[in-house]
């Protein structure tokens, strides 16, 4: 877990600020450099990436005379940075004390309560009048002038990779924003992929004959990130990102739809589909680590496109973890842990794999306190928004340490039964889940690792090991003494790691 000395600078206000914030803090490189969009920018964009290296400014894209930015959210701190934190575990603050509001019964909690209204009132997006800087140049929609990448060798064409799609349900009203790659078929058309258990692609099964459709490229990172969030259907991405940024989102209505878009985003594209027009989209090289194959997604038609003097475009590669949008997804299971733990307070703490590409697996501890709760937590997440989507779900006690995976495994392997400690069943799987043996539906594993209690077990289950706290202190004490030196860090004796 990596804490920043420190707090991080402000939030920032926009796409040009963050990227002004990344230099500063020694974050970004500006590569100079003709590079080509075709397979190229990947490829150097991956190697960055896995070496855990910088944001990347790509200021001479062939073909076009938009700079690229990548890699953005690369490593843990620049995740960190983004969201204005010391650590990712205090980036649910302001979010869990919304989830946690209840009704004040006392002088203090109405003060606290009367703060928290008052804060997400100020975190409501404001739509501004007149021009905004997203509109400085409204031009005939042009896909053709961006830096869109083909990203592998395998993908049907250059795909646009994160957007933020924004649409109104079609009875409510209520407005939905996400990230939903987009695959471009000529300059003034695209596929979006809305996978079938997003908000997203709710609002297109319930459309009548025409749906419009805003796609904002360039947000500061705050909104980009409440954009890739897996938020209640009726919670407005754009209000999330004003609670985390502490400042409301400006918006601004769009120049060709009735849709209200970032004021200050660096490319917006206008449009909207038609019921019924599908095409083949993909295949597409996807975080999963395979190609994600052919389906029928529907079709968008741009009426405009807008955007800021000099615009920058940013991209996003994903492919065989770990990718950038690792630490986007590990954003989201920090600041989710406090709404999860609503649901099951049992819970200590949850972490989900980046190998597992996060709908995989998840790893559960809690505080178990009678016969079958590990059972019950695995139904609690595969009940809970986009967590029904995980494949396995293992449980273990409180005092294993969930991110460290060789402690994980070894209670696992010491504790299961796996005649008495798995469970299989069959429930949803995500769309791009190429192991299933049916579409979006398959297997689900349980794997239950903690110590077994009356009621699970005939048999007595045996003590853990051990040493007493007095030996333990005194052998700290009396290190310097033993003159054993290739166990110490700084004259400090390093007690042998446990799996306990």
């Amino acid at each position: 877990m990596v804490v920043i000395t420190g707090r991080p600078n402000r939030c920032t206000h926009d796409l040009r600020e963050w990227i002004a914030l990344l230099q500063q803090q020694g974050e970004l490189v500006e590569v100079g450099a003709e590079v080509d969009p075709y397979l190229e920018v990947t490829e150097i964009v991956d190697r960055t990436v896995k070496a855990r290296g910088p944001a990347l400014l790509f200021r001479n894209v062939r073909g076009s005379s938009h700079p690229l930015l990548a890699n953005q959210f690369g490593t843990e701190r620049r995740m960190c940075v983004a969201l204005g934190v010391d650590s990712l575990d205090t980036a649910s603050d302001r979010l869990s004390e919304l989830m946690t509001m209840q009704r004040p019964f006392g002088v203090a909690e109405r003060i606290r309560g009367a703060a928290r209204l008052r804060r997400l009132s100020e975190s409501l997006p404001v739509v501004i009048e007149g021009n905004a800087p997203s509109q400085e140049i409204i031009c005939e929609p042009n896909l053709d002038r961006l830096p869109i990448q083909h990203c592998w060798p395998g993908d049907a064409a250059r795909f646009v990779t994160l957007p933020l799609v924004i649409t109104k349900d079609p009875g409510t009203g209520r407005r939905n924003v996400g990230i939903y790659r987009m695959q471009k078929i000529d300059s003034r058309t695209c596929y979006v992929h809305w996978q079938i258990h997003k908000d997203g692609a709710q609002d297109w099964q319930a459309m009548g004959e025409r749906l419009e459709v805003a796609v904002a490229l360039g947000c500061d990172p705050i909104t980009t990130y409440a954009a890739s969030a897996p938020l209640p259907r009726d919670v407005d991405e754009f209000i999330v990102a004003g609670l985390l940024r502490g400042r409301a989102v400006d918006l601004v209505k769009a120049t060709t739809v009735d849709l209200e878009v970032p004021a200050r985003a660096e490319i917006v594209l206008e449009g909207y589909i038609q019921r019924q027009e599908l095409g083949v989209e993909g295949p597409f090289g996807d975080h999963t680590g395979y190609y994600s194959p052919p389906e029928p997604f529907p079709v968008m038609h741009l009426t405009a496109m807008t955007m800021r003097r000099d615009a920058i475009y940013p991209s996003i590669v994903v492919g065989i973890p770990p990718a950038e949008d690792a630490w986007l997804c590990k954003a989201t299971e920090r600041i989710f842990l406090p709404m999860l733990r609503i649901a099951a307070p049992e819970i200590v703490d949850y972490d989900l794999p980046i190998a597992g590409a996060f709908q995989h697996c998840a790893i559960v501890s809690i505080r178990k306190s009678y016969p079958g709760q590990a059972r019950k937590i695995m139904n609690v997440l595969w009940g809970s928004g986009l967590l029904s989507l995980l494949k396995c779900v293992v449980v273990v006690d409180h005092f294993v340490d969930v991110h460290d995976y060789e402690a994980v495994f070894f209670h696992v392997a010491a504790n299961v039964d796996p005649a008495r400690d798995t469970v299989l069943t069959v429930g949803p799987l995500d769309q791009l889940d190429h192991a299933a043996d049916r579409h979006c539906l398959g297997g689900k594993l349980g794997i239950d690792g903690t110590h077994k209690i009356a009621g699970e077990t005939n048999r007595p289950w045996p003590e853990r090991i051990t040493m007493s706290r007095d030996v333990a202190k005194l052998v700290d004490r009396r290190w310097p003494e033993y003159g054993i030196r290739d166990v110490t860090e700084n004259g400090t004796p390093q007690r042998r790691r446990t799996l306990f």
